[in-house]
């Protein structure tokens, strides 16, 4: 099965950064989730940059929170970086944003 959603991870001393690129879907997050599981998390800090995922659905929001509630068991922290429109809508529509850390981080 060949997936339209790119992953790519650099890890650097103090974080790792996950970019991911393409729609975040039902499709496309098993892909997601099979990278996201070979990490190593304990207590770095994740950053994954959504800038280049036009669509969310709520898969992506149901794959973010299984990876955000890993991270916290692994006292890791998971930011999102540089959220489009259309996922931080989709965050607030669902109360979820608070458990994310929002903004443009350094990666």
């Amino acid at each position: 099965m060949t997936t339209n959603l790119d992953v790519d991870v650099a890890v650097h001393p103090c974080h790792t950064l996950v970019r991911i690129a393409g729609d975040l879907d039902m499709d496309t997050c098993p892909h997601l989730a099979k990278v996201t599981d070979a990490l190593v998390l304990g207590g770095r800090i994740l950053i994954a940059d959504l800038s280049h995922v036009p669509f969310m659905d709520c898969s992506a929001l149901r794959s973010l929170l299984a990876l955000h509630r890993r991270a916290h068991a692994e006292h890791a922290v998971l930011k999102l970086r540089d959220i489009p429109r259309q996922g931080l809508c989709l965050l607030n529509a669902t109360g979820t944003r608070r458990h994310f850390g929002l903004g443009r981080y350094a990666g």
